[in-house]
């Protein structure tokens, strides 16, 4: 633990954007997740829901500065071919 009150201060600031962090790349996964579910059950409508807040969330994750802005320009084209393979 660091002895310095500055010190402290930034641990406690960088365990509560870890948690904060944790949880928004967690619900882009969950989102990611559905569309992949969708397209296997052959729903296109609801995989197009779900692909429209999985691109929300994506997007705002490399706002963020979580996600590198080619890996969610993957994640949505790879998301995108599948529900055009329906």
């Amino acid at each position: 633990m660091a002895n310095m009150p500055q010190r402290r201060k930034r641990v406690r600031q960088d365990a509560s954007k870890r948690a904060q962090h944790k949880v928004f790349k967690g619900s882009a996964r969950t989102w990611i997740k559905r569309v992949e579910k969708a397209v296997k059950t052959g729903d296109k409508a609801t995989a197009l829901d779900a692909f429209h807040k999985a691109n929300q969330k994506l997007d705002k994750a490399v706002v963020k500065g979580l996600y590198h802005p080619n890996f969610a320009a993957r994640q949505k084209s790879r998301l995108q071919r599948y529900i055009n393979e329906l």
